[in-house]
């Protein structure tokens, strides 16, 4: 620990108590690697305030003393944007005892939520006042609300009812000088020039630390049912999602994925059973829900509108939830699909993008076919959300490969996809951010993007004590 590291620790703990600072290193070492296991780094102390008070008191000695925060809630991130520097010039903020749901307003429909709360927990306390947050992901039992602000989370259900950006109605933050924005107020017109929430969601951390959201909130949802639809190719599930929006705004999610992802699912989970009887190219999972009880049964809901699809030969099969366990059971071989494909397949380079909606059909098949004549005995496919556009698009090794074939053309696969991203319009990140993973493939494919984006961190952030190292 360097001076100025020192003396930060020795305040934080004067002014705050000893369980402000941890400091030893056994303690300190789970925190250090990210949450994939590809980046490590070093830090001597990890903050841990309990307020934003405490927060913006840390911060301002951290500003004054000019020494690096990393800001880590769950320490969930997906691309090192929650893992401090190798080099230790950098403590570790935790936001996780900041975890109080500081209030339900069932009026207002909306609940204020600290950053340290885990989103199960966020989930928990809603539906105990018969409402939900509508955001998931398989990672809910450990990211907090902060790290979903400030990576702009996505999931399941983004298809109604949008990202996280279009889920907060408010922010508190803590600024590199140890200021506090406070946007709680849940104010619907406010045109005092730019928004600070919205810029801060998505930042990464690298322009802030939230330390409070006030959060929109839904009626909890009544009924549920999932189809499972068999499918000849992904531009006919696009023209099935377009028909059901065009007649309900109940359909939540809508997912995607080709045969052989299936398959893999069948062969890798135990006790798992295909949900067609048919042979399918392509498979979908659409979700509907009813949030009152005079609202038509969900499942009589898919049955009417899927029936002229299936009678026009745009749908092939479909088996429709029957009960919560058939529906679950559905949704568990879409969650399985990235486990049962690393464990089918093998390495493979995985790529979290999107690109518009309308491309996403002829996208998959282009850029599979690309990928494969670059680089002739792999295999690439992709699964994702229908309706936003997002793709997990993989890359497999195939007969090209060899436990040394990520490290040999892992890169060179990686900038061919971003390439043919960028091309149709795309983004190289869809939900998981750019953290340290994909900041030297952004500066490539958009320069003009990443210096307005520094301009705005110099301004903000003129030490460059927030969060170093990501986006940029």
């Amino acid at each position: 620990m360097n001076p100025a590291q020192q003396s930060l620790v020795d305040e934080a703990r004067a002014r705050f108590g000893e369980r402000v600072a941890v400091t030893d290193p056994a303690d300190i070492d789970p925190w250090l690697t990210d949450w994939r296991g590809r980046w490590h780094g070093r830090a001597s102390a990890i903050l841990q305030p309990s307020s934003t008070d405490e927060v913006a008191a840390i911060v301002a000695m951290a500003s004054q003393a000019g020494v690096p925060l990393v800001p880590q809630g769950g320490n969930s991130s997906m691309v090192g944007g929650a893992t401090p520097p190798d080099d230790g010039s950098a403590l570790i903020l935790s936001l996780r005892r900041m975890n109080r749901v500081r209030s339900i307003e069932p009026g207002a429909m909306r609940s204020t939520a600290e950053a340290g709360v885990i989103l199960q927990a966020l989930h928990e306390a809603v539906a105990a006042e018969g409402m939900r947050f509508p955001l998931t992901l398989g990672a809910k039992g450990s990211a907090t609300v902060g790290g979903l602000v400030s990576t702009n989370a996505g999931g399941t259900q983004v298809l109604r009812f949008g990202t996280m950006r279009g889920l907060v109605d408010g922010l508190q933050v803590v600024l590199p000088d140890g200021t506090v924005h406070d946007g709680l107020s849940g104010l619907k017109k406010d045109n005092r020039g730019y928004s600070l929430d919205q810029l801060l969601i998505g930042a990464e951390g690298t322009l802030g630390i939230v330390t409070a959201a006030r959060l929109k909130l839904y009626p909890s949802i009544n009924a549920r049912a999932v189809a499972w639809l068999g499918l000849a190719s992904p531009q006919a599930a696009l023209d099935v999602l377009r028909a059901l929006q065009a007649s309900t705004d109940r359909v939540e999610g809508f997912e995607i994925m080709p045969r052989e992802s299936l398959e893999a699912v069948l062969g890798h989970v135990p006790a798992t059973r295909p949900p067609l009887a048919g042979d399918h190219p392509w498979h979908a999972l659409v979700e509907a829900t009813a949030d009152r009880r005079e609202d038509d049964p969900p499942a009589d809901l898919l049955t009417r509108l899927l029936a002229p699809l299936i009678e026009r030969g745009l749908v092939g099969d479909a088996a429709i939830s029957a009960s919560e366990a058939q529906a679950e059971a559905f949704w568990r071989i879409r969650d399985s699909l990235s486990e049962a494909e690393r464990a089918t397949f093998g390495p493979a380079t995985q790529h979290d993008i999107s690109v518009p909606v309308g491309a996403m059909p002829l996208f998959m098949a282009e850029a599979a076919a690309e990928v494969e004549r670059a680089f002739p005995g792999t295999h690439a496919s992709g699964f994702g959300h229908l309706g936003d556009g997002n793709i997990h698009f993989h890359v497999r090794a195939g007969t090209r490969g060899g436990a040394d074939w990520l490290k040999r053309e892992g890169g060179d696969v990686v900038r061919l996809v971003d390439d043919l991203v960028t091309a149709a319009g795309g983004s190289i990140s869809a939900v998981h951010g750019i953290g340290q993973m994909k900041k030297d493939e952004l500066e490539r494919l958009s320069p003009d993007r990443v210096r307005q984006l520094r301009a705005i961190k110099a301004a903000l952030d003129p030490k460059g004590i927030m969060n170093p190292g990501k986006l940029f």
